[in-house]
């Protein structure tokens, strides 16, 4: 059976193919979505001997910093057959040199451990219907010259340069930020995903700051359905749920090598972009 399976480049003609993979898992990722992380990354995929997507495996690069493994998937009818553990090494080959990070599922965690990726933390899926609430004080709609300042941000709590994903997510979504005099202190992004909006990142100096660029996005969007995509350890998720976004799933946040033991960042990563661009 293996004979059958050829590996090769990830490309724009497969996104039909991974898009039925994903539906197969009840994933929510549409169409767009999947465009969008493949327009942020290279990949790898896997085909059949007619052609059908029976595998695919993303590497997202954050410059030289590090890159996130991503829709890490395999037909079922494929697994047990090592399709997965070669699309892996398929994906190291196109990472380089850079530190790897990745979310698990708890079906793709033994694999993982196996190549050398140790678990750094939990990550919270809190999704629904928001109810409404109050827009916050002090919380604003971007301006255009903002942007550097994002970035800026986004590379101190992230440890990496996200500039290119940045720039994606601010042309096909929504961005508020919070200031401090003139300078941007934190900031959320909101767009479309799945079976509604996602909110994040969401990059800010404390929990107080964080929920405000939250609760902004939420008050326009009353009834909508909303996911963030949160650490266990930033404890949002109490709150999250008191305002319609239940814990609902999530999976194991895991580095190779492991996480160090770098100075702390005066800004933390309260929400994931999502878990495929972390």
């Amino acid at each position: 059976m293996q004979s059958q399976i050829d590996i090769g480049a990830f490309g724009p003609e497969h996104i039909d193919g991974a898009l039925a993979l994903t539906r197969a898992e009840n994933w929510p990722h549409r169409r767009e979505d999947w465009m969008l992380v493949q327009q942020l990354s290279t990949g790898v995929v896997a085909t059949d001997a007619e052609g059908r997507v029976t595998g695919t495996t993303l590497v997202t690069p954050y410059g030289d910093d590090c890159a996130t493994i991503n829709m890490v998937i395999v037909d079922k009818s494929m697994r047990g057959l090592g399709v997965g553990r070669k699309l892996m090494e398929e994906a190291f080959v196109l990472a380089g040199d850079r530190p790897l990070r990745l979310i698990a599922t708890q079906e793709g965690l033994p694999l993982y451990e196996k190549l050398g990726f140790v678990a750094t933390g939990t990550i919270l899926q809190c999704q629904g219907q928001a109810l409404s609430c109050d827009t916050p004080v002090g919380v604003e709609k971007m301006a255009a010259g903002d942007l550097e300042a994002l970035k800026t941000l986004d590379r101190e709590a992230y440890g990496a340069d996200r500039s290119k994903m940045i720039d994606a997510l601010v042309a096909c979504g929504s961005v508020a930020v919070i200031r401090k005099g003139s300078t941007v202190e934190a900031y959320a992004a909101i767009r479309q995903f799945g079976r509604g909006d996602v909110i994040g990142p969401v990059i800010a100096p404390d929990r107080e700051a964080a929920r405000a660029l939250i609760a902004y996005h939420a008050s326009s969007r009353p009834g909508a359905f909303l996911r963030i995509d949160t650490g266990s350890e930033t404890g949002l998720a109490p709150w999250l749920a008191e305002i319609g976004l239940a814990h609902s799933g999530g999976g194991v946040a895991m580095r190779r090598p492991p996480k160090d033991n770098a100075e702390q960042a005066r800004r933390k990563v309260y929400a994931l972009a999502n878990q495929a661009l972390g």
